[in-house]
């Protein structure tokens, strides 16, 4: 089944492609501020509001002779460009055409590339004038609009579906098999971008010894044979007091938000060093956020005497990570490629785990005997009488359980019942939400 079609957002830094690259998904993506270049690496979305859906990518700015990072922007774009079927080549309208504008209109019409020219930061009929010079790039009308207040986007995308493949010669990705979204998070530096590129093969991702490379929460997609994940690289979470910069802050957030929608985190460490607090404290987001952890120790090829270290590390792991239910671990090396695949396998293992339902009346059956159990030996606060109890959703595993008097139920009981109820019916590493209620209280679904 083929992708939807690929729209490639291009231009100078801070014209504003991330602001439309927001407005057109519907949701904030990327990071947006008033620092250029903050957007380094691609960044895909979909855009469902027409008849024809596409998929959208941000890319950083095609050149950047200045500050650091300049090459590997323009290759970042260049690989976007290979990829996609239609260019939207944004320009600030308020200011003009700049020279640099014309490097990048002339690099896209050597490339052969079907062009939209996207006259960005015209917030009003008062500066429609404006737009009138861009003719002057060949590249055809511009199209007027305000991404940060939505004006002229809607005929912007009657002009992109006008450009697009028709329906007949695309399909959605909706009859494939569910992507499973994997966030990898860490501290920064940890290699968190090599193990991505290790996993899709090629260099997605901007690779360098600068701690900190990467800012946003950039997705992947990865295809093995029937297997599909969404790849999150996110920004190095680095302790709260040394954030230094307003960009550094947001990225962090980022990080944060995309553990709450991943489906799988793979926590990053360095195994050329001790575990750190601030290893524990990330462990401790994907926590908070019921999210499975599979921890990723990287860097194996630097570690001497691995069988003794191995084993010293699966304590520190245990001890340190102990509000982590038996967290799985894979030793491996991004650089070598040593045992990176074993990551999607622990992954797999875990969603499978965080997708299951247990059918009510095994459920009840097995609430039934520890309610035997209870009644033989009364937590604290006197007995508690379990009556019935379902589910009510998965990733996590969500359960209701009613009692007589959830107030009195003891974290004793709480627990083994928690412990129990994995046992039994194989969650595995999953986190589990187990939710007491009186009788009197009703379920929501």
């Amino acid at each position: 089944m083929s992708r939807l079609p690929l729209v490639a957002i291009v231009g100078a830094p801070n014209v504003g492609k991330s602001t439309l690259f927001n407005r057109l998904v519907k949701m904030r993506s990327a990071l947006v501020t008033d620092q250029p270049g903050l957007t380094r690496d691609r960044i895909y979305g979909v855009v469902r509001e027409g008849a024809r859906p596409f998929r959208i990518v941000d890319t950083g700015g095609l050149r950047w002779d200045n500050v650091a990072f300049g090459q590997e922007i323009l290759l970042q774009a260049e690989a976007a460009l290979i990829e996609a079927k239609l260019v939207l080549f944004v320009v600030n309208g308020r200011v003009g055409a700049t020279a640099l504008d014309a490097e990048v209109a002339s690099f896209l019409r050597r490339r052969g590339a079907t062009v939209l020219l996207v006259a960005n930061k015209i917030d009003g009929p008062e500066q429609d004038d404006a737009i009138h010079e861009l003719h002057g790039l060949g590249l055809g009308e511009p199209f007027g609009v305000s991404a940060e207040h939505a004006r002229g986007i809607e005929e912007l995308l009657v002009a992109i579906e006008a450009q697009l493949p028709g329906a007949a010669d695309t399909a959605d990705d909706d009859g494939e098999k569910e992507a499973i979204k994997v966030a990898l998070v860490g501290r920064p530096n940890v290699g968190k971008s090599s193990l991505l590129n290790r996993l899709v093969g090629e260099e997605r991702m901007m690779v360098s010894d600068v701690p900190g490379t990467t800012r946003d929460a950039v997705d992947t997609m990865l295809t093995l044979g029937d297997r599909r994940y969404q790849l999150v690289d996110t920004a190095g979470m680095r302790r709260k007091g040394l954030l230094h910069e307003a960009a550094e802050s947001l990225s962090v957030m980022r990080a944060r938000q995309a553990i709450e929608r991943a489906d799988v985190v793979v926590l990053v460490l360095d195994g050329s060093e001790p575990i750190a607090a601030q290893d524990t404290h990330i462990a401790g987001y994907a926590k908070d956020a019921s999210r499975p952890i599979v921890v990723a120790i990287n860097k194996w090829d630097l570690v001497e005497e691995r069988e003794v270290k191995a084993k010293d590390w699966e304590g520190a792991l245990r001890e340190r990570l102990r509000f982590v239910k038996e967290v799985p671990f894979v030793l491996v090396s991004a650089k070598s490629g040593q045992r990176v695949a074993k990551i999607l396998d622990r992954v797999d293992e875990l969603f499978a785990d965080a997708s299951k339902r247990v059918p009510t009346p095994a459920l009840n059956t097995w609430l039934q005997e520890e309610s035997v159990k209870e009644r033989r030996a009364p937590a604290k606060g006197g007995s508690v009488r379990l009556f019935y109890a379902t589910q009510t959703g998965i990733r996590p595993p969500r359960f209701v359980v009613f009692c007589n008097e959830a107030r009195r139920l003891h974290f004793s009981l709480r627990r083994h019942l928690e412990n129990s109820l994995r046992e039994r019916f194989g969650f595995g590493a999953a986190p589990l939400r187990l939710t007491f209620r009186s009788r009197r209280q009703r379920v929501s679904r």
